[in-house]
């Protein structure tokens, strides 16, 4: 049975379509033909690999991390996510029917103070920056 992963990759890119699958660059002369034109991204990897993603499934994947506040915005991002869920589940009849040890219970109720303060901590960060 096949077992589920999560990665995460640090990757250079830049938009670019791809017609008659060559890539081409926004600065590249784009022939004319009756090719599709398709959106996506140039990808170049840490080892130097480079390679083409469509525009959905690179957007979807990557989140732009240029700089020091960016970096933030995704974190913030990621946790408000999680703290959404988290919320929706202890609230909901179902917390004490999936998690029956107590101690789990009250463990997830700090965790979830918790994340909410860690959370309000980012905002500010975030909004110092601007």
């Amino acid at each position: 049975m096949m077992k589920k992963y999560i990665g995460t990759k640090l990757v250079q890119a830049i938009p670019a379509i791809r017609k008659g699958g060559k890539v081409y660059l926004p600065t590249d002369a784009i022939p004319r033909t009756m090719d599709k034109v398709e959106e996506g991204y140039k990808v170049i990897y840490e080892d130097g690999y480079e390679s083409w993603s469509p525009k959905e499934v690179f957007e979807k994947a990557y989140k732009l991390a240029d700089s020091f506040k960016d970096r933030l915005i995704i974190e913030q991002k990621d946790l408000a996510e999680k703290l959404s869920k988290l919320c929706a589940f202890v609230d909901s009849p179902k917390f004490e029917e999936t998690v029956k040890d107590v101690h789990q219970r009250d463990l997830l109720v700090m965790q979830r103070f918790h994340m909410g303060e860690y959370l309000n901590i980012l905002n500010q960060r975030i909004q110092s920056l601007e």
